[in-house]
């Protein structure tokens, strides 16, 4: 992995919106930049519309981690997920790469690629609580707990990082981290510093 950071790691709590927000930027980031997104294993059947990952039981995952198949790995409500070590080539290609990460295995992907990028997509705590209760799949309490564990939430000291809120609509959001990537250094067709990324925060306009 080369000086500049290629290695974008999207996270963010649950009512955020990420995985929305990442489908957007797959289909408006322009045509031809040199970025790829890796793919990833859960154990988790494939299901039409969905992610398209690399479907395992939970054995199989078990066993292909304890192989070391992953160059990373993390566990999150009730799955398991891994990046196998063949999606992070483009990195040595001079490519970037997105990786569809977790908040609590930020330390130990820096820790593996101390030059990634920490992308935190949020929302503001009431926008958080709301999703969440509209899901009905929690308690007003575990609602509660989840909004206060994605306000404690930060990244670790020095990491290079920038933080989108999807407050308003989908549209404004996938915007504002277009925006966001744009002055990321060595951006393909723009610039900027490592110093605006340790932190930065991208607030799009509601709508």
């Amino acid at each position: 992995m080369s000086s500049t950071a290629k290695l974008l790691y999207f996270m963010g709590p649950s009512g955020a919106g990420k995985d929305s927000l990442l489908d957007w930027l797959r289909q408006h980031l322009p045509a031809g930049l040199p970025v790829q997104w890796a793919r990833r294993t859960i154990s988790r059947p494939a299901v039409p519309g969905g992610e398209a990952h690399e479907s395992t039981t939970p054995d199989a995952h078990a066993a292909l981690r304890a192989a070391d198949a992953f160059a990373l790995h993390w566990e999150a409500n009730g799955l398991a997920y891994g990046v196998r070590h063949g999606e992070l080539a483009p990195l040595a290609q001079g490519r970037w790469l997105l990786v569809n990460g977790s908040r609590a295995y930020l330390p130990e992907a820096l820790a593996r690629y101390p030059a990634l990028v920490a992308v935190h997509i949020t929302a503001s705590p009431e926008v958080l609580r709301q999703r969440l209760l509209s899901r009905g799949r929690e308690s007003a309490e575990q609602v509660v707990q989840r909004v206060q564990r994605a306000l404690r939430f930060q990244a670790p000291p020095g990491t290079a990082s920038i933080e989108v809120h999807n407050d308003g609509t989908l549209d404004n959001a996938g915007h504002a981290l277009l925006q966001a990537l744009s002055q990321l250094p060595g951006w393909p067709g723009a610039s900027g510093t490592l110093a605006a990324l340790r932190p930065h925060t991208f607030h799009p306009p509601l709508p």
